[in-house]
């Protein structure tokens, strides 16, 4: 059996809006990961970017769970000797919180070309705001990342 590769013409892309607030962070990042590499579509193929546009508002919302955003460092080098940095996700979400939600997304996309391809349909913003509606995209319920109210 020959692996199945869509064609261009075949590829359809849509705009998708997910509102961040009160999502859990991980639980988020894998079902927009999916969209992006268009894993929920029947001309899914692992090789070619068959996947859909995604825009993120909201993202400063956005939940830790277990008291992950106090305890949880988030870790990046200079490249130099001694260039180690540390903050915890507390202090990234007031800095810069649409950061976070993209780094996460990143993490969980193919690390390779054709991830940093993905990679670009992905449009995070802090606020409430985005300057794609023109796109016309449709609103995406997440209802099992949702945070339980304890």
């Amino acid at each position: 059996m020959a692996t199945y590769t869509p064609k261009k013409s075949e590829i359809e892309r849509s705009w998708h809006l997910v509102d961040a607030e009160g999502l859990v962070l991980g639980r988020m990042a894998t079902e927009v990961a999916r969209i992006l590499r268009g894993k929920h579509k029947a001309t899914f193929a692992p090789h070619i970017d068959t996947g859909d546009h995604v825009i993120i508002i909201n993202a400063d919302k956005i939940v830790l769970t277990s008291g992950k955003a106090e305890k949880k460092m988030v870790y990046r080098h200079s490249g130099f000797p001694g260039g180690i940095k540390s903050d915890t996700y507390e202090e990234l979400l007031n800095k810069k919180p649409a950061e976070i939600v993209r780094q996460s997304i990143r993490g969980m996309l193919p690390k390779n070309r054709l991830g940093r391809q993905q990679l670009l349909k992905l449009q995070v913003y802090a606020g409430p705001t985005h300057p794609h509606t023109a796109q016309k995209p449709t609103t995406l319920e997440i209802d099992h990342a949702r945070a339980k109210e304890v």
